[in-house]
């Protein structure tokens, strides 16, 4: 049966299709929140830590409707991308008494893992004030860590789900199509990385990044059920040289094309990003190349 439409591993034929429409048209009193729940339960689409596949249904719905496959019930509540702004956004009251040390110096720190925990909102607030790319809601798998001193925060990370195709990240881990579906969801891609204006520690951004390479797979598996094998990340080289992750022993693997992962017209159309790339393991392409039948 053919492939209508693929999204994050999922892949709409008619049958499938004909399944989503029946349960939007039984149920026309739902909001797109609802169904989006009901139609994971049906078709099993669910994390491998037990929670449903909610986030990618709702953004696999917007796609069949924009394609013309589908008819959703109006929008009921603000889109994502407005939500991610200033509405309903906590205010915290923070320290930011300039920290000049060393990285000796400031021992023992302190990294939480903060996702679905109350120190989310603060990690969310931080972020959005001091990131120059702001805060945005992850979709799909995600972490997010706040280093603290004394219980002052000091840097924030993310990490999120890896995007589905990189050519030089590709090339490197050395495997195909199939491989890469099958495979994807065990790599993370650092999308967040934020050391607070008032510090200033000569070599901590090398030092935290060394550090969670040493625990995201633990801290991943904990919450999603299952390693991850390799992290990677984009560096804006009209802003950055990368030198933190180099001094953190990732792999510089190659640049972006600027185009963007929905781009049909094969020209630049954002800055170009250096790819940068750490193995969390020795055999991470023998893992990474076996396909799972």
């Amino acid at each position: 049966m053919s492939t209508l439409l693929s999204y994050r591993r999922i892949h709409v034929t008619s049958s499938t299709l004909d399944i989503i429409s029946t349960i939007i048209s039984q149920n026309p009193q739902d909001n797109r929140s609802e169904l989006s729940r009901k139609i994971c339960r049906r078709m099993q689409w669910i994390q491998p830590n037990g929670y449903l596949r909610d986030r990618v249904c709702r953004s696999l719905l917007l796609r069949l409707e924009s394609a013309g496959y589908i008819k959703l019930p109006p929008r009921q509540n603000m889109p994502q991308q407005w939500r991610n702004t200033k509405r309903n956004v906590r205010e915290f009251s923070i320290d930011t008494t300039n920290i000049t040390a060393t990285v000796r110096s400031i021992q023992p720190l302190r990294i939480a893992q903060v996702r679905r925990s109350p120190d989310e909102k603060l990690y969310e607030y931080l972020v959005r004030r001091y990131h120059y790319l702001g805060y945005c809601q992850p979709v799909g798998e995600h972490l997010k860590y706040i280093v603290y001193y004394r219980n002052r925060p000091l840097a924030c990370f993310a990490f999120s789900s890896a995007p589905r195709h990189i050519g030089c990240r590709d090339r490197f881990i050395g495997w195909d199509q199939k491989k890469r579906q099958s495979n994807i969801h065990l790599l993370a891609y650092n999308t967040r990385f934020l050391i607070l204006p008032w510090v200033t520690i000569p070599h901590l951004a090398s030092h935290l990044l060394s550090r969670l390479c040493r625990r995201i797979s633990e801290d991943w598996s904990c919450v999603y059920n299952h390693p991850l094998f390799f992290l990677e990340t984009f560096v804006d080289t009209e802003r950055f040289l990368g030198t933190c992750y180099k001094a953190a022993n990732w792999l510089y693997l190659g640049l972006t094309t600027g185009r963007g992962k929905n781009d049909h017209t094969y020209k630049q159309n954002r800055s170009i990003k250096a790819v940068w790339g750490y193995p969390l393991c020795d055999d991470f392409r023998t893992r990474l190349c076996h396909v799972h039948e």
